[in-house]
């Protein structure tokens, strides 16, 4: 397992070795000054001349990209803010930790939701029931987070007066971005739960379950339910990526000081070492979770993990398979 575990560790370096490269290089080929945007419009030639130095910026591309890069990995320093001459660093750990209780408790309650009623229409296909829950299901997919919102804070706060608006300090506060956000992965969930229990409680090993006597509950908990497990996993992790990644709507309609915010600001005012910090983090937070899943494939479905021992690393067979065929080419 732990061998398993640090290979698919291995695997995030390269990504997340991309995803900053890509993002630096189109930050560096955006148009704009960045001396000049941190000095101001009224910045003389010489000051601004003064700047790019101290900022490095007078260095070639890949020179910028790898002292920046070096200051991350070993210093976890990602630069100073071209408005506030802030550390970048310090701003992602201020937001950031609202972004991740947003997205992380939003995931909790589509799931926490969705997983059961999915798995009550699988086994009440068909009935008044199932038909209820895939209407809903359809309509929390089709209507965005942002309009959502809007409608709970008309209808909550400026009517019926039970919630506040905006902020995300009190558990009262916290209720109405939760739903907001939380709704699309809750149809998505139980659709899913839905399609993946029905594919599995027409398996013929289900029928010899029921034929020996064990109940219901059982059959489609402890049996199907677990079975159909995996396919359930990717979706929570695809959803949560994606709300990390889009909460910023939420973030920026209930006034939450999240990274998503925070970000949409320094697009506006072209704080590139912020948007570059932001991006990456969010970036490393996706691939983590994209890691724990997999991880969970392997604690579901054992199968996973004696396949990945089998061809020796899974994403590195195929040159296993290449380097048989030009050794021994009769073989194939």
């Amino acid at each position: 397992m732990l061998k398993y575990a640090l290979r698919r560790i291995l695997f995030l370096v390269p990504t997340l070795l991309l995803v900053s490269f890509f993002v630096y290089g189109i930050l560096n080929a955006a148009p704009g000054d960045p001396a000049q945007l941190a000095l101001g419009e009224g910045a003389t030639e010489t000051a601004i001349e003064a700047k790019r130095i101290e900022l490095g910026l007078d260095k070639p591309f890949i020179y910028q990209y790898f002292a920046w890069l070096k200051n991350v990995v070993f210093h976890f320093d990602f630069g100073k803010s071209y408005r506030s001459d802030i550390g970048v660093a310090y701003q992602i750990k201020s937001y950031f930790p609202n972004t991740l209780k947003l997205a992380g408790l939003s995931v909790f309650f589509g799931a926490l939701i969705g997983i059961p009623v999915g798995i009550l229409a699988s086994v009440k296909q068909s009935s008044w029931f199932d038909n209820f829950v895939m209407s809903f299901a359809m309509i929390g997919m089709s209507v965005p987070a942002f309009v959502l919102a809007l409608i709970m804070i008309l209808i909550f706060s400026v009517k019926l007066r039970w919630l506040p608006p905006s902020g995300f300090s009190t558990v009262s506060e916290k209720l109405l971005p939760i739903l907001a956000l939380g709704m699309q992965p809750m149809a998505i969930c139980a659709r899913m739960t839905r399609s993946s229990m029905l594919e599995v409680i027409r398996q013929d090993y289900i029928r010899t379950i029921r034929a020996k006597g064990q109940s219901e509950f059982k059959v489609v908990v402890f049996h199907a339910f677990k079975n159909a497990l995996m396919p359930i996993l990717t979706t929570i992790g695809l959803q949560f990526g994606a709300l990390i990644g889009g909460a910023f709507v939420t973030e920026t309609i209930f006034l939450i000081p999240g990274l998503g915010r925070l970000l949409v600001t320094a697009v506006t005012n072209r704080d590139y070492p912020l948007v570059l910090g932001g991006v990456v983090c969010v970036a490393t937070v996706v691939a983590i979770t994209n890691l724990l899943i997999d991880m969970a494939y392997s604690l579901v479905d054992p199968r996973v993990q004696a396949q990945f021992k089998s061809t020796g690393g899974g994403g590195f067979s195929w040159l296993k398979i290449l380097k048989r065929q030009m050794t021994h080419p009769k073989e194939n």
